[in-house]
C-alpha cells in the first residue's frame, strides 16, 4: 500500500458542525499526524490544520467528508513523496 503525507486545510464557519467534525477526526485517528487549531475571533472563525500519513484514496475520502459537513471547508495538499507501506 502506497502512503502520502498531505495536510488537510480547514476552515469552520458554522458552530453547530464541530462536533460532527471531532467525530470524523476521531474515526481518521490511526492517520494523523496532528493537528493545530487557530481560532481567529476578529473574523468569527477557526483554521485548523491537519498533518496526515494515509493512502491517497483515505486521505481525499476524509478531506471530502470534512467539506460536505454544514458551514465547514476542506482542501487537502499532497506531499509528492510516496512511502511504501507493509
Amino acid at each position: 500500500m502506497e502512503n502520502r503525507i498531505a495536510v488537510i486545510g480547514i476552515i469552520v464557519e458554522n458552530y453547530d458542525s464541530v462536533e460532527k467534525l471531532n467525530g470524523l477526526l476521531h474515526d481518521y485517528a490511526d492517520c494523523i499526524v496532528g493537528r493545530m487549531g487557530i481560532p481567529y475571533r476578529k473574523r468569527h472563525v477557526n483554521i485548523i490544520s491537519v498533518a496526515v500519513d494515509a493512502p491517497q484514496d483515505v486521505i481525499s475520502a476524509l478531506a471530502g467528508k470534512i467539506g460536505m459537513l454544514d458551514g465547514i471547508s476542506a482542501k487537502a495538499a499532497y506531499s509528492s513523496a510516496i512511502f511504501n507501506e507493509k
